[in-house]
């Protein structure tokens, strides 16, 4: 990696990579406590590289000891008695997920020590799930909430109180959260919303689903409710510009969360689920026409 000059750190021989960049991490709030700590504000992104794949290795790596510690863990629904690569790289996973957990109490911890906890934000996130290619021949990429249901936690100035929120966000909302959070006016164009409208009320009109957009594995759109997945993929051929969009589409995926929330039971093609596609269709176009694409042909499923 390379710190703010340019200039590369190498990880520490045997230093599991996680733990080695909250090291330098702490070592950043540390320079900003002496540089005049609450009174002088600053913007810290911590991109861990965990718990993604590791593609030259072929493997998830969690620290060492997480094969063991974590063999027997319960196994989710949305795996269980599925075929992908799970049953040997989940304790990995596991093991990478709480190596993470770990660190970012550290990280709690030495704002709390510098004292400048009160009046941090600390968003904890991530960009996609995995789903071990129980979906398709590769980790992330699908409607899945295996892929694309990640944890949110925020808190510190605005967060505070142990609320859970339901309704459904999307990573567009962090970008406004955090410059909501630092005082600055949001400008028009941007994507999304500020959460802390859902934590104290004054949120008005919440969108009631989120919109996906699937690249690589297949050039796919879906919108996710509180009740529905419903996804639409471009058959072969059709995408364009290196699987951006496509003219064409065709329903590949439709899910009833209530009645099958692991996703197990795919209800494309079922005639007593018309009026809920054509719903979902027509919310799917208006949000693909907000994004700023031209509206396809959707096909039905065959």
């Amino acid at each position: 990696m390379f710190d703010g000059e340019g200039r590369r750190r190498d990880f520490p021989k045997g230093r599991y990579r996680v733990d080695a960049q909250t090291d330098w991490v702490i070592e950043y709030l540390r320079g900003c406590a002496a540089a005049g700590g609450a009174a002088k504000p600053f913007f810290l992104m911590v991109s861990y590289i965990e718990p993604h794949h590791q593609n030259d290795h072929g493997h998830f790596e969690g620290p060492r000891g997480s094969k063991e510690k974590y063999r027997d863990y319960r196994v989710p629904g949305d795996l269980d008695a599925t075929k992908g690569d799970w049953r040997r790289e989940l304790p990995d996973y596991l093991g990478c997920c709480a190596s993470l957990d770990a660190n970012v109490g550290r990280i709690r911890d030495e704002l709390a020590e510098l004292g400048l906890a009160d009046n941090t934000l600390i968003l904890y996130t991530a960009d996609h799930g995995c789903h071990f290619r129980t979906r398709n021949g590769e980790y992330k990429r699908s409607c899945h909430d295996d892929s694309i249901r990640t944890p949110l936690i925020a808190c510190g100035p605005g967060f505070a109180g142990g609320k859970v929120i339901d309704q459904l966000v999307s990573l567009v909302d962090v970008t406004p959260t955090i410059l909501t959070a630092g005082g600055a006016d949001l400008p028009e164009y941007l994507a999304g919303r500020s959460l802390q409208g859902l934590v104290d009320g004054s949120a008005r009109d919440w969108p009631r689903e989120v919109f996906v957009q699937i690249s690589e594995s297949s050039c796919g759109r879906a919108v996710r409710t509180a009740r529905w997945t419903y996804c639409v993929e471009a058959p072969k051929g059709k995408a364009r510009f290196g699987c951006r969009d496509s003219e064409v589409y065709k329903e590949a995926f439709l899910y009833d969360l209530r009645a099958d929330p692991c996703q197990r039971h795919n209800l494309i093609a079922s005639a007593d689920h018309e009026q809920a596609r054509a719903e979902l269709r027509n919310v799917l176009l208006r949000r693909m026409a907000d994004a700023g694409e031209k509206p396809p042909e959707i096909l039905p499923a065959s």
